[in-house]
């Protein structure tokens, strides 16, 4: 008979603080109570001095990964949004440029903008974007209405549901980083106290502005461990200083740049993730089994790719030994594109500043719906508006940046992530900005390494050249 029968259930954060949940299960490795007989004791004053003593006075952080909070925030730009979900370790829900369409004031207008001057330009160049997005919306509705005929029986408003995104995804590429968005944060507080330095030592105030908004809330249910998430001056010193020793560098020639380079891959990569995959369910020593795999004939390794990666279903996750395997990518694609790329948070990504300097990219329906000149017109705008600003403040004057422009990003990547990646922003109903990056990224992955790669699910007679013919007049 089974004298300690198992037990599975909820401490619920309805009825507990999300501090005494994270001293309840502290707690359990010195103490032989259950979860429930812990948290029965504790009163919020007996957590906050747990965790003053533990987390804040002896760096027992990890503590504090078990006070999970969410946070629901509203009405703040897509630049802000950016830096809040620059945060690895939480998750995020905002809302979506490809399901739903702006208002024409739906913009931030920064409090740095004192000077009349100054913030006219800023308004009258945010009119201008969300005018012509207006504009756009019924145009592009148009063309696509006429691509894609009503099904039989199919009403009117069945019919616009099925489109909507089709040209809301056109015409998202008008608006500007001051967009305003609601985002809703799950995180806990470890992670928490990280992303609130970082937001509190920005250059914005919008993002200092909202950090301490947030500290302020999360402080309502975590009140000891988010109290001393301050500002930090080795954050606060970065930019400068990074800012003048990159400006010093002499100007590249650039002509010959490629917008999607591969600058490092394993070359034993495939033999390393084999290797791996062996060593998990082998005996022997990882070096021994390596040596192995380089004795192999390619008939060998092709088997052992096979019943690693063949059985994949859509929705699997391969295993982790994939991850020994790492790419480096340097890639300039569209502020748009680079929204929903940045959601990948088990990558490590390197973001340059969002200006006009790389060109922007002009959708093929823009011009089938004739208003590819007023939405030039908008991105000339755009840019001058910007130079304008930047010339004050060019932090500030990236909020003008539309979704249009490119960006470059730096990105270093496991297999097991590129994965996930392909098979997710590659499928018939992602973005055409993304899936052109993304089947670039994984094209690049399959030279590098064909074996393995082979198994990277693509979607049949599809190539970033051909989303790029199809739903782009110029791309930078």
């Amino acid at each position: 008979m089974t004298h300690n029968p198992r037990q599975v259930y909820l401490l619920d954060p309805q009825k507990l603080p999300p501090e005494t949940i994270a001293v309840a299960f502290a707690k359990t490795s010195r103490s032989p109570q259950s979860f429930q007989e812990i948290a029965a004791e504790l009163t919020e004053e007996k957590s906050a001095e747990f965790h003053e003593r533990w987390v804040v006075g002896y760096g027992h952080a990890s503590v504090a990964e078990h006070a999970v909070l969410h946070i629901a925030v509203e009405n703040i730009s897509r630049l802000a949004v950016e830096v809040l979900e620059s945060n690895r370790l939480a998750s995020y829900t905002e809302k979506s440029t490809r399901y739903q369409t702006w208002t024409p004031d739906g913009y931030y207008i920064p409090e740095e903008l004192s000077a009349p001057p100054l913030r006219k330009t800023y308004a009258d160049v945010c009119r201008l974007l969300f005018d012509t997005y207006q504009r756009a919306l019924p145009a592009v509705r148009e063309v696509i209405r006429r691509e894609n005929p009503p099904q039989p029986g199919e009403s009117e408003a069945a019919w616009d549901r099925r489109l909507r995104s089709a040209y809301v995804d056109v015409c998202r590429f008008l608006l500007p980083a001051a967009s305003l968005a609601n985002v809703g944060v799950t995180i806990n507080a470890r992670a928490l106290e990280h992303a609130l330095r970082k937001m509190i030592s920005h250059p914005l105030a919008e993002v200092r502005a909202a950090g301490e908004e947030m500290k302020a809330v999360a402080q309502a249910q975590a009140p000891t461990l988010v109290k001393y998430a301050d500002a930090q001056p080795y954050l606060q010193r970065l930019p400068e200083f990074f800012g003048e020793a990159a400006a010093e560098i002499p100007t590249p020639d650039s002509s010959a740049a490629d917008w999607c380079a591969l600058i490092s891959s394993d070359p034993d990569g495939e033999n390393r993730v084999l290797a791996a995959a062996l060593y998990r369910f082998g005996q022997y020593s990882y070096p021994q089994i390596l040596a192995h795999l380089r004795s192999l004939n390619a008939k060998g390794r092709r088997e052992l790719a096979h019943l690693l990666l063949d059985g994949l279903e859509r929705h699997d996750i391969p295993l982790r030994e994939l991850e020994y395997c790492s790419y480096t990518v340097d890639l300039t694609l569209d502020q748009g594109a680079y929204f929903e790329l940045k959601r990948h948070r088990m990558m490590t990504q390197t973001a340059q500043p969002l200006s006009p300097h790389l060109g922007y990219a002009v959708p093929r329906r823009i011009r089938t719906a004739g208003i590819e000149e007023d939405y030039r017109r908008a991105m000339q705008a755009a840019a001058q508006a910007y130079e304008h600003l930047a010339a004050w403040n060019p932090q500030v004057a990236s909020y003008v940046i539309p979704n249009a422009f490119n960006r470059r990003v730096l990105l270093q990547f496991n297999l097991r992530s590129a994965f996930h990646l392909v098979n997710l922003r590659t499928a018939e109903n992602a973005h055409f900005s993304i899936r052109r990056a993304v089947l670039r990224i994984a094209e690049q992955i399959q030279a590098a390494h064909p074996l393995l790669g082979a198994y990277l699910r693509l979607p049949a007679g599809e190539t970033w050249k051909t989303v790029e013919d199809a739903h782009f007049v110029q791309t930078a």
